[in-house]
């Protein structure tokens, strides 16, 4: 999927604190990563504009419903170097970052959510879920990827 790096997709999640969704992002494709057994070939990255000096607590609460700890979490900064270094990034609706002139290979995504801070725990959880569905579908994606490059040097071999 990487013109990058042919073995390497890289991914980033953003948004401008790094205390919500991009956290959650972040651990939901580190889970799948992991169940997919994709460690060696999928980057994760994630990061803010302005990054917060903590993960959101209403964020925490709702991950750890589904066995993900994110209290030791800290948001960061993530430079556009980075994110042009990426395959696919996700924001989360509110990056003030221009990645929209960034090469043509990057392939930018808006997931336009909202922001978890300050909401009740119904209204995170709904948040939390859609950005699983997300997460999985890009997943999805890379796998279908994989297993077409997979065939197509088997084909040749």
């Amino acid at each position: 999927m990487s013109d990058k790096d042919n073995t390497t997709v890289r991914l980033a999640f953003m948004c401008v604190q790094n205390a919500g969704r991009s956290q959650m992002a972040t651990a939901f494709a580190e889970r799948e990563r992991a169940e997919r057994e994709l460690e060696g070939s999928v980057e994760i990255r994630t990061g803010g504009t302005l990054p917060a000096d903590h993960v959101h607590a209403e964020v925490i609460d709702v991950m750890s419903e589904v066995d993900i700890d994110l209290s030791d979490r800290t948001p960061r900064e993530i430079s556009t170097e980075e994110l042009l270094s990426c395959d696919i990034v996700a924001t989360m609706g509110c990056s003030t970052l221009d990645v929209s002139e960034a090469e043509s290979s990057v392939d930018v995504r808006d997931w336009a959510l909202d922001d978890p801070d300050g909401q009740d725990l119904d209204a995170v959880r709904a948040i939390r879920d859609d950005i699983r569905d997300r997460v999985t579908a890009i997943f999805n994606e890379i796998s279908v990827s994989e297993e077409n490059e997979n065939a197509t040097t088997e084909q040749i071999s």
